[in-house]
This record gives C-alpha cells, structure tokens and sequence, in this order.
C-alpha cells in the first residue's frame, strides 16, 4: 500500500508531514503497513494521553461499542458521558463543573466565545500574538501564530483584538522575564486605552502555556495580571487548556500553576486517549445564560468517547500519572539542557512538566527553521517522529506519552542526538 496511490482521493488543504500509512500501535510506537516500527514523539498532537491502545482504554471502547454507539446526547442520556460530566467536575479548579461537551477543540473554543458573549451581552474578544486556537472561523479569528492561517479567509469575525504575549519573539530584544511582563501587561492597558474600551470586551482567551507558538512558558505575574484586569473590567478570562491541560504540565490543568482560575476553560486532545472529544467548562452561573437551544451538537458527548475518557481519568488516579508527569518531565528537561549546552544551534530548552520544547538558532541569533527541517527528517530517517513548533517554524515540541518511560526518552534524545552530530560535520 502506498500513499501516493490514494492521493487523489483527499483534500491538497491537509498537510502531510510524511506519506507513512500506520497500520498499528501500542504505547509509545507506531508500526506502518510494512512492518517498520516508529518512536512517535507526537502521539497524534498530544491526543494520546497514555499512548496507543492503552489496554484499559481499548477495553472500555469494546465494551460501550457493544451496548450504544449513538443516539444523540441531546436527545437522550447516557450513563458514561453523565459519569464523566461529574468526574471532570472533580477535578477541574474552583466552580468549573458546568460541562458542553463537544468533538475537537475549535469547536470547543467556538462555544467558549459564544457562551462568553452570551453571558457579558458585550461584542469584542481579545487574544494573543502566538496563539493557536484552531481552524474553524471563529477560533481563527483569535488565532495569531501564523499570518498564513487566517490568509484567503479575511474578514473573519469582527471585534477581535490582539495583543503580545510575553515570548522573547514578541517582546524587544534583551528583555528579561520580568520585563516582558511589564511590557506585555502595558500593551495590554494601551489597548484598552486606544483600540477598545474594556466595557466592550467580553472575553480574554488566552493559552496559559502556548502551544504551536512555540511552548512559551509565560511569568506568574503576567497571567495573574490578566486575571486582575479581567476582574477589574467584568471580562471573562477564557483559558484554553486543550494542549497545555490534562495532566501535561505535571498538574491536571496548566493554569493551576500560575494559582489562576479562569471564568471558561475548553479542553480537548488527551480529554478521551485517542477518540475525538472536547469540553466547555465553567461555573454554572456562567453556564446559566446559555439558555436551550443557543449552542448544540449532534455527535459530542458520544458515549464511547465517554467511556474512554472515564478510562483515562482511571489511570490517572491509580497509577498516580501526574506525579510521573513531574519526575519523567524533569528528566526530559534535564536531557534537553545537555542537549542545549554540547549544540550551539539550539538556543533555548523550556517547558513544565511532559510540555517541553528546544528552539533552534543560527549563530547571529535569527531563527533557523531550515536547520529544524533538516533535523526533523534525519529523525524520520530514524524512525523518530518529531513535531515542530514555533512561528518561525524553528521549535521541536515533545508530545510523548504522559506514561513514557525512561528509556523511551533516552531512545528518543540519542537520535536526535545522533542527527545533530551528523549535521555540524557537514
């Protein structure tokens, strides 16, 4: 079987990163349709929270495919999506136990910023530079990694602003950690004071740690700055947790590190262990001026998905997965910091937890996008993939299984490194 034979048959829009066709998998490893076995440092974007097939998962889909695929969560109930809508309750920070369930996360965050206006009666979002918030109009709309995503669908929804977010890329040269806080925390005031008046903003969405723009790991200060202004102005703070959230920092949602509690949180990706499922999350009062009818769906709250969610969660509790998060991702992190200081082209390694990230740089400092293509495929070449990120292309993001082991990650960081000594002898 070859892709190219089927190429015809799909949409160009799609871009592939590689032609593989994957027939199987099982926890950190994909083996394609000829038999070749592949390190999968990607996990289908930081879906898998504990690899492919996990076992308990795999069981808990048999079980609910025989009893009730579907008949339409708006409809009638099911007992695992119920179940579920209260375990998520358990463990999401302060009132959060207010659940829409949807299927992905754009549209996880189109109904954020529905239910946001819903509530405030106000018009205008603001958003980030370097945010990733997905493909559909209106999480595009807040989107800001790239000027290539929102290119050819001008205009988009109306009474969007942005504004920095506090990453080296977006802040004036030599600024320090402190710095950029301030600076971007200003920015922010220019704004309200310039562009849009703080009474017109329903909503601030914000990434607590940034994904696709690069897995910015932003100050306490700065996103409890957002939170404070939010207060100060009735805006609601929408923070999307679908990438930075379930367990992947080494706390159970990213922003419990930074002591915040947003007003709306849209979770998504490790949510189900594989299966498509997102989630609108807030307080019930907030939930409460979504009246019937004003938001819907036909597949989400799926009660497969729901019985693999509620498998996952399991696993999370009985193997104590978070604080093998915290340990496994010091080490990742401890591994990167080597890696950082024997190659002088990766010029930095951050992240928390399992979100971990290095940023590839030529020697006078500009961002080297061509030298993280080379890199990327000299580790397909052996048999690692790998995901970029960044908005200058030049960051390796690390999506491994929250359950990775040791030895997984050492497999992993002696390609690259392999790959990187090949490359500075050429």
């Amino acid at each position: 079987m070859k892709f190219e034979d089927y190429r015809p048959y799909l949409s160009p829009a799609l871009a592939k990163a590689t032609d593989l066709i994957m027939e199987s998998g099982q926890g950190c490893y994909l083996t394609d349709v000829n038999g070749v076995r592949y390190l999968d440092f990607v996990q289908g974007i930081a879906v898998n929270a504990l690899g492919h097939c996990h076992p308990k998962v795999v069981a808990a889909i048999k079980q609910q495919a025989e009893q009730l695929l579907t008949a339409s969560f708006n409809v009638v109930n099911y007992p695992s999506t119920l179940e579920l809508a209260k375990r998520l309750a358990e463990v999401t920070p302060g009132k959060l136990n207010s659940v829409f369930f949807s299927n992905g996360g754009a549209e996880a965050i189109d109904g954020a910023l529905k239910l946001a206006r819903a509530y405030t009666k106000r018009p205008a979002m603001i958003a980030f530079e370097g945010s990733f918030h997905g493909r559909t109009f209106g999480a595009l709309s807040v989107t800001g990694s790239k000027a290539k995503y929102r290119k050819t669908y001008e205009p988009l929804v109306g009474s969007v602003y942005f504004t920095p977010y506090p990453s080296k890329d977006l802040c004036p040269n030599g600024f320090d950690e402190a710095q950029r806080t301030n600076f971007c925390l200003d920015e922010l005031d220019h704004l309200f004071e310039y562009l849009v008046s703080p009474d017109q903003v329903a909503a601030i969405i914000m990434e607590p740690i940034q994904g696709e723009g690069g897995y910015v790991v932003p100050s306490k200060a700065f996103v409890q700055g957002i939170r404070q202004r939010c207060d100060r102005y009735g805006i609601l703070l929408i923070m999307d947790e679908i990438q930075s959230g379930y367990g992947r920092t080494g706390k159970m949602f990213a922003g419990e590190h930074f002591d915040v509690v947003p007003d709306i949180m849209t979770v998504g990706k490790a949510i189900a262990g594989g299966l498509p499922m997102s989630a609108v999350i807030a307080s019930p009062e907030v939930m409460a001026e979504w009246h019937p009818g004003m938001h819907g769906t036909t597949f989400g709250g799926n009660p497969i998905c729901a019985a693999a969610a509620l498998a996952v969660l399991d696993v999370f509790k009985k193997e104590q997965l978070l604080d093998h998060v915290n340990e496994i991702g010091s080490y990742l992190n401890g591994q990167l910091q080597e890696l950082q200081k024997k190659y002088a082209c990766i010029s930095d390694a951050r992240g928390l937890g399992l979100m971990q990230a290095i940023e590839f740089s030529h020697l006078d400092g500009s961002p080297a996008g061509d030298l993280l293509a080379k890199v990327q495929k000299g580790c397909l070449e052996k048999k690692l993939l790998t995901l970029g990120c960044g908005v200058h292309e030049n960051g390796m993001r690390f999506a491994t299984p929250l359950n990775v082991k040791k030895q997984e990650i050492d497999q992993g960081i002696a390609i690259i490194d392999q790959v990187l000594s090949q490359l500075s002898k050429k």
